[in-house]
């Protein structure tokens, strides 16, 4: 039952009154606000800008505006290790911060989970956006995919489309002009991943162009990047439903059924096959794993073991055309290694350290993921490191920034391979910093596989061309937007065929 004095107020209050209610409560309501997160908060003893601590506002605008790497690096190094980045969010920015934030926890002693607020729909029944339970139980599936014996066995689809590259890159540079290396890596590692997951591939290379379905991923990393700034914000499910254009919610159902579709013919084989989708049919088949988590994961992984991939290798191409004299120590690598390119494999590329030392190395000047991807701590709060941090905080160690702080690694910014093969100059960086591939129990499953697939990419490449820079992509990393992944612009690539005639 109302109050009579409401009912009388409501009946005689003009427009204009009830206008002044509402906006002196809001004005009351935000500075309440303010004054609690910048003195009474929790978090309030953590150095920051007054802004960022006050509202979710100017942290959303970082991380929309394709800067956010550099902005938080410029935050740590201006305000300290551990730093307040919005009301409810702490960015860590120490080396230990991977094993203290992410790292293994003693039986029965919470984990910083994955921050459920951050995935979407369907994404949450996947290994990367998974709660603790599920994220163990798929693990342990997805693990046989990911084997060393699977990677002997999935030796020659790996061997066909590095092959298949080679092949489309000297007819591409036969004419003397520049070749678009961007396109032609996520060509090669789409349909490598298609091959794996859908047991077939998407026709990119083949043909040339994108397909229809990764061609829609790349459209909307920046919408992406949108949606997962808006979920901080109240009544996020309804903001981002209107901000969401049809055609564009149209494609996100097409793209969900040709997933559907895809692992349906995948699961109709009639014989078993050694790729990443065969210990999760047999997994479904023993109610192991439900018919929705079979299409989230098999969507995840190709564009986990894909897109990632295909940035790293389009980074380390651009260092390499920059830095000429890394690029002839890796061909002198390779031709003291091997007799001919028939001996360039998946697993006789392990035998290249230099190779190795230089996609680290790309990794770290130019990391797949270069943002975080948060976490969150238990309700009854948590020890990280020194500080107790409390419940429901989300926390993050961000890639980008820690291995460019000039605290951690000797000129920061220059591509030094040799950095990590004992060079005394760089003795004094802190390597444990540059964690690419995480840490912890829930670390990239994928990252042996992923060392081998690109020196393998790699090998084949430097093995065959001589490259260098063309005009058009001077600064490519400069360009690159930061959208939670990058947005990476073309890369174009002077290409020179090799004769193998003379000695090194």
């Amino acid at each position: 039952m109302s109050s009579p004095l409401i009912s009388t107020f409501f009946r005689g209050a003009t427009i204009t009154s009830l206008l002044t209610v509402v906006v002196v409560a809001t004005a009351v309501y935000l500075i309440g606000s303010a004054f609690y997160n910048l003195y009474l908060s929790p978090l309030s003893k953590y150095p920051g800008p007054k802004l960022w601590a006050i509202s979710q506002i100017p942290f959303s605008i970082a991380w929309t505006t394709g800067q956010s790497h550099k902005k938080i690096l410029d935050l740590h190094l201006k305000y300290g290790e551990i730093i307040r980045v919005s009301p409810n969010q702490l960015s860590f920015g120490y080396p230990e911060a991977w094993d203290d934030v992410m790292g293994h926890r003693k039986h029965g002693q919470q984990e910083n989970g994955k921050d459920p607020d951050f995935w979407h729909g369907e994404d949450k029944l996947t290994l990367v956006g998974s709660n603790r339970e599920r994220h163990g139980r798929l693990r342990k599936v997805l693990s046989h995919g990911f084997s060393a014996q699977a990677m002997v066995n999935q030796q020659p689809i790996f061997q066909q489309y590095a092959s298949l590259l080679v092949d489309r890159l000297h007819k591409a540079c036969s004419n003397g002009q520049s070749v678009e290396m961007t396109s032609y890596y996520n060509w090669t590692l789409f349909d490598m991943a298609g091959d794996l997951i859908f047991g077939e591939p998407f026709g990119c290379l083949n043909e040339e162009r994108y397909h229809p379905w990764v061609k829609l991923i790349f459209m909307h990393i920046k919408g992406i990047a949108i949606s997962t700034a808006v979920i901080r914000f109240p009544f996020s499910d309804l903001l981002i439903k209107m901000m969401t254009p049809k055609k564009v919610a149209r494609d996100i159902q097409t793209h969900h059924e040709f997933t559907v579709a895809q692992v349906a013919k995948r699961m109709a084989f009639p014989n078993p096959r050694p790729d990443f989708m065969e210990s999760m049919i047999r997994a479904h088949e023993e109610n192991r794993v439900s018919k929705q988590e079979l299409h989230a994961n098999a969507h995840n992984l190709i564009v986990g073991g894909s897109e990632t991939t295909a940035t790293t290798l389009a980074g380390v191409t651009y260092l390499l055309a920059t830095n000429r004299d890394k690029l002839q120590r890796m061909y002198e690598e390779l031709r003291a290694t091997f007799q001919s390119e028939d001996e360039i494999n998946l697993i006789s590329v392990n035998k290249l350290t230099y190779m190795f030392a230089v996609l680290h190395e790309g990794l770290r000047v130019y990391p797949a993921v270069p943002t975080n991807i948060p976490r969150k701590t238990p309700p009854e709060g948590i020890q990280i490191g020194k500080e107790f941090i409390p419940g429901n905080t989300i926390i993050g160690v961000w890639n980008w920034p820690m291995f460019h702080n000039p605290h951690y690694f000797k000129d920061p910014e220059e591509f030094i391979p040799e950095r990590w093969t004992g060079d005394p100059r760089y003795e004094s960086d802190k390597g444990h910093a540059c964690q690419p591939f995480s840490v912890g129990p829930r670390n990239c499953i994928g990252k042996n596989l992923a060392y081998a697939e690109m020196r393998l990419v790699m090998a084949k490449l430097v093995w065959n061309f001589d490259f260098e820079l063309d005009p058009r992509s001077q600064d490519w990393i400069e360009q690159n937007k930061v959208y939670l992944l990058w947005e990476k612009p073309q890369l174009f690539i002077r290409l020179r065929p090799r004769t193998h005639d003379a000695p090194v």
